[in-house]
């Protein structure tokens, strides 16, 4: 089974079987059937993302608020990123816990994460990265949010030098784990 549960309840990490022989490879990224026997979720994607970024570009960390949650699906089709997502859902063990790892084209992982995550990755690899997200639910700014990637109360390692770290103004304006904690709460 390609599909393995993490310690976070939901969040999945899709190790793909790699079909090579001389002429190259060949693999399976996704198949609905499979994804929904192998993780009981039964939910479409309905819009696919992709990104490049150069090397030590840090995006996130983003979440849409309900009613426009979105669910995941991310994967690097060339280069290699560090993603990391923090689990947002007050009624989870795990709130405010955070899960780790590399994704890149020459692993071939995938994580799919669930609504209630915010999602973040920075570039590792030298040559930048395509960076592909396939979504549960449709973009919707008014709704948009996230976490500053370097709030003191997440304590995340970027495995990138601060110094080389290249953060867009807006997410450099996103708020502290405190401050979505509160708002969160206040939903419930």
């Amino acid at each position: 089974m390609p599909y393995i549960e993490t310690p976070l309840t939901g969040l999945w990490v899709f190790e793909p079987r790699i079909f090579e022989d001389e002429r190259g490879y060949f693999y399976e990224s996704f198949n609905m059937r499979q994804f929904q026997t192998e993780t009981g979720i039964d939910r479409p994607f309905v819009q696919d993302n992709i990104s490049f970024s150069q090397f030590g570009v840090l995006r996130g960390f983003h979440f849409q608020y309900e009613p426009a949650a979105q669910a995941k699906l991310v994967s690097s089709y060339q280069g290699a990123v560090w993603d990391v997502v923090v689990d947002l859902r007050p009624q989870s063990p795990t709130f405010g816990q955070s899960f780790q790892i590399l994704i890149s084209a020459e692993n071939k992982k995938q994580l799919y994460v669930p609504r209630g995550f915010a999602h973040s990755f920075v570039v590792i690899s030298p040559e930048g990265a395509l960076f592909g997200y396939k979504c549960d639910n449709f973009y919707a700014p008014q709704y948009e949010s996230g976490i500053r990637y370097d709030d003191p109360d997440l304590q995340i390692d970027w495995q990138v030098e601060e110094s080389a770290l290249i953060v867009s103004d807006k997410d450099k304006l996103l708020p502290s784990f405190a401050e979505v904690k509160e708002h969160l709460a206040q939903a419930l």
